[in-house]
């Protein structure tokens, strides 16, 4: 079965790891081909696994009509260059543009919304610009994967896609050996990775973690455009010795393994592969209850939710975490056993592939084989 991937940009994210592990999960099962608007991580790793990858210039995330029209070129010149069963898109420009130029080259197209851009937390203005393209290029769409019941609800809601359109795969990410000891830390260190930017709140764990009367290190780990003005809020809260800014890294894993405390504080949210690499980690999570992240994080079993923009709610669950390493690695444990249970890359390997098998049955495509 062959099934062209598209996704806007290849820097490091989660819709990117996403597409990494698929491709890499059913490579040999499924002939994939990507396609997406720059040369940076994914490309790079893609091609290790000798997977064919096609750069388009014109595909950014920006709205500019004249750009955005070159790149549906683009896009449709590399449809017919790969003539795939399906075309898979992934993110918001690549989806629209994606599913349109499918549709007008008479190629099926399954689309995932990671987060919708129109979702809870997100500004009205937002919301009246994104929901009519969706609405639109939904009814050129064959399936949509969501990764969490909650975006299926707001699919619904806002009328982008059928309920016989549906489908919900929730994220996974792959084993790694690194394990965390919650239970230790002189002090207990608490770490966040996220982009510096909207929808992402470090503004709010900033001033939570000042009023807390507990000792206590936090790690930031990412970059972006918001990462001035939380180093200026930083001095201004005067935890400029607690708080490290680590900038981009490529050992979460073993930074995850020398913590005792995760976080992750946003305004909107889809189902962040963050918080299933803490839990992995056997970590006590910390997390705004936005979009997904409740159907990851059992509130009170494997972490604490705080109601979105709730500074004194998230510092409560900080400092009886900070103060209980009998509770960081209770809860700790139950994130791993979910984890293990729910969300490895095998199962959301396998629930894709049943998407793709679905079609092939409805198209008489090749049909991918099972995963063992």
């Amino acid at each position: 079965m062959r099934v062209l991937l598209l996704i806007t940009r290849g820097e490091p994210g989660g819709a990117q790891v996403h597409v990494f592990d698929l491709v890499r999960g059913l490579q040999g099962r499924v002939d994939f081909q990507v396609g997406l608007g720059d040369d940076e991580f994914l490309a790079i790793e893609l091609r290790k696994l000798g997977v064919p990858v096609h750069v388009l210039p014109a595909l950014q995330r920006a709205i500019a009509p004249a750009t955005d029209r070159r790149a549906l070129r683009q896009i449709r010149a590399l449809i017919r260059e790969v003539s795939p069963h399906l075309v898979h898109t992934h993110s918001t420009k690549a989806g629209l543009l994606g599913r349109l130029a499918a549709h007008l080259e008479g190629f099926s197209a399954l689309h995932t919304a990671h987060a919708w851009s129109f979702s809870d937390g997100q500004p009205r203005r937002r919301k009246l610009m994104a929901i009519p393209p969706e609405v639109i290029v939904g009814r050129l769409t064959e399936r949509f994967i969501v990764v969490s019941a909650a975006d299926k609800a707001i699919s619904l809601r806002y009328r982008v896609a059928r309920e016989d359109q549906l489908r919900v795969v929730h994220n996974g990410v792959r084993d790694v050996p690194q394990r965390a000891r919650p239970d230790g830390g002189d002090p207990p260190t608490v770490t966040m990775v996220a982009r510096m930017a909207a929808p992402k709140d470090h503004q709010l764990i900033l001033r939570a973690l000042a009023g807390v009367d507990a000792p206590f290190r936090l790690q930031l780990v990412g970059d972006g455009p918001d990462q001035a003005s939380l180093e200026a809020l930083i001095e201004a809260l005067g935890l400029g010795d607690r708080v490290a800014l680590l900038g981009r890294r490529d050992d979460v894993p073993e930074l995850l393994a020398d913590t005792h405390i995760f976080a992750l504080i946003s305004r909107q949210e889809g189902f962040p592969l963050a918080i299933l690499e803490a839990m992995r980690a056997g970590l006590p999570v910390v997390a705004s209850d936005v979009g997904g992240v409740r159907e990851a994080v059992r509130h009170g079993d494997t972490g604490f939710l705080i109601p979105r923009g709730d500074e004194q709610a998230l510092r409560a669950s900080l400092r009886r975490l900070l103060v209980d390493p009998a509770l960081r690695r209770s809860l700790g444990d139950a994130g791993r056993h979910t984890y293990e249970k729910r969300f490895s890359a095998d199962h959301m390997l396998t629930n894709t592939a049943a998407v793709y098998r679905e079609l092939a049955a409805d198209h008489g495509w090749p049909t991918p084989a099972e995963l063992s």
